[in-house]
């Protein structure tokens, strides 16, 4: 594929947005905006190799309905393999089959494959690429933001456009430049993370689990590797110091009990994990997503889906300014919706993690009880799992609207025999109502009419990201028409 898909010369700056980061983040992102009709650039300082030393595992329920929506998750859930339970550590873990969601379950499956339909996708919609381009500068002001870049070739070049963000990790150059510090502290140091072949392959297909000086989980990659990672607390050191396997067997030991007869390493590494986030996720016309805006512990395998559900919030706002659809201030609401979640997430990854570790008897019999109560209290459960799986998350309601306005809206099916995040296909709006509605021509592209299946009789809007614009337990036609004005544009 060449690095570049070309964007048309013609187009004017103030119509595009630079993203920086070709992540899963970046590349959903970018895909959303170009398949919206918006120019995208993507800058990545890597070069274009999708690479398989990524750390997450794992696809949770809400991220798979976000990825339904771009006709995707069908494909990932092909090569990917269903985990009805997630095991957080020892006995504390929770079923996932009564999960209110078509994708009941965990997926897991490497990162690279996310990467790898996420950036087919982009690159079909259009998107300009720009590997090996790293992002040397960035101002900005009231008509646009200006990016400067180092190519391939050592030269330097101005990038403009209406709007940039930064996907660009924990390290991010764009956080840097707009000024945000990005407080918070190590909680786990030398973490170690080594590719290897098993003699003996695990009972379960993730395996994870923590003692009082240790952690280690244990994750297939589909092609005979594994990836174990692990921690002990008696070995902190730099994330420069030598690694070798007998280290990695020791801590898989202290911590699963044995270490599966490992072998053939074909790479090892050690790092550190954080708890931060910027006050902030937006500046002007630039913007955060993903781990430049939020990074936690890897527990409960939240960190790439909290950034995919950043870019499919962000993206649908971004495409509706850019195209003159809706006013500037409805990009302040990203920050408003999406970094109280990446907060809830800090604690609850945090929180996973302080008890996994557990020390002291009063926090060993705090997560014992814990556990027992997931395994007793239904409404404990539910909560749990619709936390740490994105389901149970909303968005808080403009005062006095409809009680559903801000809620995830399921999977549900429509007259026809169509399914709701079929319809989102395309980054569109969908109205449900129980009467027909005719999409006009200046809306065509962008909403989709549709009937319930069933006699309900509430007419909802949903946002290109599933979640409820606006409701009414019995709407007019003038009251729809003025929700589709106020929100399709």
């Amino acid at each position: 594929m060449p690095s570049t898909t070309g964007t048309p010369a013609t187009t004017p700056a103030t119509a595009r947005v630079i993203v920086v980061g070709a992540g899963p983040t970046g590349l959903l992102l970018a895909g959303d905006l170009a398949t919206a009709g918006v120019p995208v650039t993507l800058v990545e300082k890597r070069p274009h190799q999708i690479s398989n030393l990524s750390r997450a595992f794992v696809l949770h329920a809400r991220t798979l309905e976000q990825l339904d929506a771009r006709d995707l998750a069908d494909g990932l859930e092909s090569v990917g393999r269903r985990l009805q339970r997630l095991t957080l550590f020892g006995r504390l873990g929770i079923d996932l089959d009564a999960l209110p969601s078509r994708f009941n379950h965990v997926l897991v499956l490497p990162q690279y494959e996310v990467e790898e339909a996420l950036e087919r996708r982009a690159v079909k919609a259009g998107v300009d690429f720009r590997h090996e381009t790293e992002v040397t500068g960035l101002t900005q002001d009231a008509d646009g933001v200006t990016v400067t870049v180092r190519g391939p070739d050592g030269g330097h070049e101005s990038l403009r456009a209406a709007y940039a963000v930064g996907a660009d990790g924990m390290h991010s150059r764009v956080r840097k430049a707009i000024g945000l510090p990005f407080p918070g502290r190590s909680v786990i140091r030398s973490v170690v993370l080594a590719d290897v072949r098993l003699a003996q392959q695990p009972e379960t297909l993730l395996t994870v689990n923590a003692v009082r000086d240790a952690f280690a989980f244990v994750a297939p990659f589909g092609d005979g590797y594994y990836r174990v990672i692990g921690w002990r607390r008696d070995r902190e050191v730099s994330d420069r110091a030598p690694l070798d396997l007998d280290e990695v067997r020791e801590i898989t030991r202290r911590a699963l009990g044995r270490d599966f007869g490992m072998h053939d390493a074909r790479w090892m590494s050690r790092f550190h994990s954080d708890e931060r986030q910027a006050p902030a996720y937006r500046v002007g016309r630039v913007f955060l997503a993903g781990d430049a805006a939020h990074v936690h512990t890897p527990a409960g395998g939240q960190g790439m889906n909290t950034g995919l559900q950043d870019a499919a919030n962000l993206g649908w706002k971004l495409a509706q300014v850019v195209t003159g659809h809706a006013p500037e201030a409805l990009l302040d609401t990203y920050q408003a919706e999406r970094h109280p979640v990446g907060k809830a997430v800090l604690r609850s990854s945090g929180g996973i993690i302080r008890l996994a570790m557990a020390r002291r008897p009063w926090t060993r019999a705090l997560r014992a009880a814990l556990a027992t109560v997931l395994d007793t209290v239904a409404p404990a459960r539910r909560r749990a799992a619709g936390q740490i799986t994105g389901i149970g998350y909303r968005y808080a309601a403009p005062h006095g609207s409809h009680r559903l306005v801000g809620a995830r809206v399921p999977d549900v099916r429509l007259a026809g025999g169509g399914r709701l995040y079929e319809a989102l296909r395309g980054g569109r709006f969908v109205l449900i109502a129980p009467r027909p509605y005719e999409v006009g021509r200046d809306r065509a592209g962008r909403l989709t009419a549709a009937r319930w299946a069933s006699a309900r009789r509430t007419a909802v809007l949903v946002r290109p990201d599933g979640y409820v614009a606006w409701a009414a337990d019995s709407a007019d036609p003038a009251a729809v028409e003025a929700a589709l004005a106020a929100h399709v544009g």
